[in-house]
């Protein structure tokens, strides 16, 4: 009689043990979304040949998210790398919960999408970091990436 009723209490105590372990672990494997103004995710290392065609330098982009509940102007607004390469947004509206494409390379700009219209590459494929600043020259956010590999594909994700 006892096996019974121990039974279905030492089940439900591992249920409740299994779940509790659950809980605090999803967390810590889970990278939180960053709130406001953002760096998404940087193609830094675009598929394919570094032949220097406005695909292959279009094929290199940052995204910006917004991530607030308001619409932001994006105007003043800087994308620096290490080296001091620097893009200034012109008049652009990002969305609340809306991404915008910063291409390196050549384009008309579109609902999205804007171009840095760079003739050569921007981020480095061994290691960089992309800076978003603001108009009154504070740090916006941030995001850093090693060497591209196979692995990685040159993607990184800054969320």
């Amino acid at each position: 009689m006892r096996i019974r009723t121990a039974a279905p209490i030492a089940l439900a105590a591992a249920t409740a043990l299994a779940g509790s372990l659950l809980a605090t672990a999803a967390p810590a494997t889970a990278a939180a979304h960053k709130g406001g103004l953002h760096f998404g995710a940087i193609q830094y290392d675009g598929p394919g040949k570094d032949d220097r065609t406005n695909k292959s330098l279009n094929a290199e982009w940052v995204n910006i998210h917004n991530n607030s509940k308001q619409k932001v102007q994006l105007k003043g607004y800087k994308v620096k790398d290490n080296t001091g390469f620097t893009y200034t947004f012109g008049s652009y509206t990002i969305g609340a919960g809306k991404t915008v494409k910063l291409r390196t390379g050549k384009g008309k700009n579109v609902s999205g999408t804007v171009h840095w219209n760079r003739g050569s590459y921007v981020w480095n494929n061994t290691g960089d970091k992309a800076r978003l600043i603001k108009p009154n020259g504070k740090l916006q956010a941030s995001c850093s990436w090693g060497k591209s590999t196979p692995k990685n594909k040159g993607l990184k994700n800054c969320h």
